[in-house]
């Protein structure tokens, strides 16, 4: 492995996730590198047109190179593309907020999102990454997984501890979660990653018979209790059925395929500013 690469590539991650332009002493507490070793790693990327330095101020910031190339890579996510008006449909039916999810390591990234129009909603961003074993998109996923990859993620659930009462961290309990998964033919997140969150998701598979993506929606807890999630999961299966369709996929067993079920648009939006709630779909 090149150490330096691996720097460097730690490096432009933290000033990518980070909402300010940040300093070399700054940086090198971070990432618990000297700082030397920062200021050449910057150097470097600062030359290579990765990274902006703003002299005046001392301080080093991402620059628009690191957008171009994941424009380059989205435009190859043809899923994207394709699933895009089926996400604003099933948002418009559901009131809720719509994830577009792949898997990445024991992590789900976020690819797509409509947000929910209501003032309270689940909020995340595309790009973001969360634990895939304590969302819906992310169990969607891991269902239909090699159990290589269930084992990988079981093990860094464990390792990350509980983050709610309802969070699945041992091996067993998530393989009889992901079974629970496969039989349904949907996931739910139970407030397993922020109590005041709830989800339902499914699986996109793609023309080689193996899942690629999964879509789910999010909102409050308050408001997707466990009847109103039975009444959405329809809905949410349906639309990654016709995504499927769309792409080509293959599903396992396409006369169990869900109908669409048909849903009013949530009405009656609130004046009030929106509140956030911390998206887990």
């Amino acid at each position: 492995m090149d150490k330096s690469l691996v720097k460097g590539l730690n490096l432009l991650a933290a000033l990518a996730n980070s909402s300010e332009a940040r300093g070399v002493s700054d940086l090198a507490r971070e990432l618990s590198l000297t700082k030397s070793n920062v200021h050449r790693l910057l150097q470097t990327l600062t030359t290579q047109g990765f990274v902006r330095h703003n002299a005046e101020r001392g301080v080093y910031e991402p620059s628009l190179r690191l957008w171009e190339l994941g424009i380059v890579v989205l435009a190859r996510v043809d899923i994207r593309r394709v699933a895009a008006p089926l996400l604003a449909e099933l948002a418009n039916k559901t009131g809720e907020s719509v994830h577009l999810s792949v898997l990445d390591g024991t992590e789900v990234v976020y690819i797509d999102i409509v947000e929910s129009s209501h003032p309270v909603r689940a909020y995340s961003r595309v790009g973001r990454r969360t634990p895939a074993h304590c969302v819906a998109t992310g169990k969607a996923l891991l269902a239909h997984a090699p159990a290589s990859v269930v084992a990988e993620v079981a093990e860094a659930a464990s390792r990350l501890g509980p983050l709610t009462s309802h969070t699945i961290t041992g091996r067993a309990a998530l393989e009889e979660e992901l079974a629970r998964v496969r039989r349904l033919g949907h996931a739910v997140n139970r407030g397993e990653r922020s109590d005041t969150v709830r989800g339902v998701a499914a699986p996109v598979w793609g023309p080689d018979g193996r899942v690629t993506a999964a879509i789910g929606i999010a909102g409050p807890a308050e408001r997707l209790k466990p009847a109103t999630i039975r009444q959405l999961a329809p809905a949410v299966m349906a639309t990654a059925s016709e995504i499927t369709r769309r792409v080509g996929g293959v599903p396992p067993n396409q006369a169990a395929e869900p109908a669409a079920q048909p849903l009013r648009a949530t009405t009656g939006l609130s004046t009030h500013r929106p509140r956030r709630a911390d998206s887990s779909s």
